[in-house]
């Protein structure tokens, strides 16, 4: 039997790509505003810090098998890993460039704060789980990599993103 997916052509499979990144988003959307529904928005923090702990560690981890990176791919390969993780294929605009020693990833406009400003509700305050997020992945990626916010809400520092996160390589002290 052929697989359903030989069926599609390439650009079918990038959209569907694309549909199953902002998939991720909605799911994560769902489960949250349940949460913070029945209990609070304390609560659904809670939870919201430990599921990204656990999920950022299998998409890098699965992201670097896929790309085949090494074990200390560097800010190349994640540079590679960021621009192809969900976030990145589902969010409306995604910046991704060097910026002297650094790497900086800027999601622009974020379907998150979007949906939740779209639906009359307050921004969720996401800094404290970004930086689990970005840095967690980063670190899958390579250790030695030292993750910095920018901008986050709510503590914005940038109005021309929803969010920036630089990442910068920690080279070892020589002896």
């Amino acid at each position: 039997m052929t697989d359903k997916l030989d069926l599609l052509s390439k650009e079918e499979l990038k959209d569907l790509i694309r549909i199953y990144a902002k998939n991720i988003y909605a799911l994560d959307g769902v489960w949250f505003q349940s949460v913070e529904e029945k209990s609070d928005m304390e609560e659904a923090m809670w939870h919201d810090k430990n599921a990204w702990v656990k999920f950022t560690r299998t998409e890098a981890k699965r992201i670097k098998n896929f790309l085949n990176l090494p074990d200390e791919a560097g800010l190349e390969g994640l540079e590679k890993a960021l621009a192809i993780r969900f976030s990145a294929l589902s969010n409306p605009s995604v910046s991704i460039f060097r910026e002297g020693d650094s790497l900086i990833y800027r999601i622009n406009e974020c379907r998150v704060q979007s949906a939740r400003k779209a639906k009359g509700m307050p921004f969720h305050p996401c800094a404290p789980v970004g930086f689990i997020e970005h840095d967690g992945f980063a670190r899958v990626i390579d250790g030695r990599i030292v993750t910095e916010m920018i901008s986050c809400y709510p503590e914005v520092t940038d109005q021309g993103c929803a969010c920036c996160w630089k990442f910068t390589l920690k080279h070892s002290a020589p002896d």
